[in-house]
C-alpha cells in the first residue's frame, strides 16, 4: 500500500471485518469496523460498538473513536457520528444508520456508495448491535437510487460494483418495512456527514480507539493479554505526529498489553495516544537509504496481512 502510494513511511490502521465463520456463506468485507473520511470526504460511517472485531474497548470507547488531522493541520483523536436522511415527497424523510459499513443497525437504513467497492453486501444484516455472531436476519430489503430516483428494488443483499450517480439503500426490520414503499420511480435524495466531536472537521481520519490523554495512560487498560501492537501518538500539540508497531509473535518479544503500550507512548512523550489494530495486522513500513520500502518490525509468520487501510507519511 505504502509503495503504491509512494509514501516514505506507513503503519497499519483500524480494526476490520477479517472473517466471517460465524455467519456461514457469508463473504468477509475487509470492510473497517470505524469511521474514515479522505480528503476532508466521508468514506463511511462506524459499525454498532457489538460489531466491532479486535481487543476490547477501553472504558468509555465507541467504534466512532478516530485519529487524523483536521483541515488545519493539527493532529488529534475525536468522535466522527454519522447523520443522514433519505427525503421523498410522497414518504416524508427516514433517518439514515448507516454508509458503506459492514454492519448495520438493527432496524435501520444504510447507504452504500460507489465507494463500497463490489463486496456483497449479505454481512451487513448479520448480527445485532450487541452480538456480532447473532444470525442474519431474513428481514431485509434494497432499493438501488440512479440520480435521484428509484430504479429497481430487491429482496435480498446485492453485490458488484455501484456506478457513479448511484447509491444503494439496504434495510433490514423496520428499516427494510420503510423501503417497501419506494416503488420503482419514487424520487428520493440522499444527503449524509460525519459529525466530529471537536470543532475543526477532519483532512483524514480512521478508527483509532484512545489510550493516553494529557500524557498521562488511560485508567483500567487491560495488564494480562501480551501481543504485537500498532499505535499513534500526538505530541507538541499535534504538530508531531509518532507512529509506532512492536513485535510480540517472533523472535524474543513476547509483546505488551494495552496497559505497557499506554505507557511507552507517554514515555515517547505524546499527549495523545491511540491503538490501531495489532496482531497479525501489526506493520510499520519505511524507505531505506536505498529508497525501497522496508518492513521494520517483525511480522507474524514473516507475512504482511492484506489490511484495509492505514496511515502514511509523505516527502515533497
Amino acid at each position: 500500500m505504502a509503495a503504491r502510494q509512494r509514501a516514505v513511511a506507513a503503519v497499519n490502521g483500524d480494526f476490520f471485518d477479517i472473517e466471517e465463520s460465524q455467519h456461514p456463506g457469508v463473504q468477509a468485507t475487509g470492510a473497517t469496523s470505524g469511521p474514515a473520511v479522505r480528503d476532508g470526504g466521508p468514506l463511511k460511517a462506524a459499525v454498532p460498538d457489538g460489531q466491532r472485531f479486535g481487543w476490547p474497548l477501553p472504558r468509555g470507547g465507541s467504534t466512532e473513536d478516530v485519529f487524523g488531522v483536521g483541515v488545519d493541520g493539527i493532529a488529534r483523536t475525536g468522535r466522527l457520528t454519522l447523520r443522514g436522511h433519505i427525503r421523498t415527497a410522497a414518504h416524508g424523510t427516514l433517518p439514515l444508520g448507516g454508509l458503506n459499513q459492514y454492519a448495520l443497525p438493527v432496524g435501520s437504513i444504510g447507504a452504500f456508495t460507489p465507494r463500497w467497492g463490489a463486496t456483497s453486501r449479505a454481512r451487513a444484516v448479520c448480527g445485532t448491535d450487541d452480538v456480532r455472531a447473532a444470525p442474519c436476519t431474513r428481514d431485509a430489503y434494497e432499493v438501488t437510487v440512479r440520480h435521484g430516483v428509484v430504479r429497481s428494488v430487491s429482496s435480498t443483499p446485492g453485490s458488484g460494483r455501484i456506478p457513479e450517480g448511484s447509491v444503494v439503500l439496504l434495510g433490514r426490520e423496520a428499516g427494510a418495512k420503510a423501503l417497501r414503499a419506494l416503488k420503482p420511480g419514487t424520487a428520493v435524495k440522499v444527503d449524509y456527514r460525519l459529525v466530529s466531536s471537536g470543532r475543526a472537521s477532519f483532512a483524514f481520519a480512521l478508527g483509532a480507539h484512545p489510550i493516553v490523554v494529557s500524557g498521562r495512560p488511560f485508567p483500567g487498560l487491560d495488564t494480562v493479554v501480551a501481543e504485537p501492537r500498532s499505535a499513534i501518538g500526538i505530541a507538541r500539540g499535534g504538530h508531531v505526529m509518532r507512529l509506532l508497531s512492536t513485535d510480540g509473535r517472533e523472535g524474543t518479544s513476547s509483546g505488551l498489553t494495552v496497559s505497557e503500550l499506554a505507557r511507552l507512548l507517554a514515555t515517547l512523550g505524546c499527549d495523545v495516544g491511540a491503538y490501531l489494530d495489532g496482531g497479525g495486522s501489526a506493520t510499520l513500513a519505511t524507505r531505506d537509504h536505498t529508497g525501497h520500502l522496508v518492513v521494520r518490525n517483525a511480522l507474524d509468520h514473516g507475512e504482511e496481512r492484506a489490511v484495509s487501510n492505514g496511515v502514511a507519511v509523505y516527502s515533497r
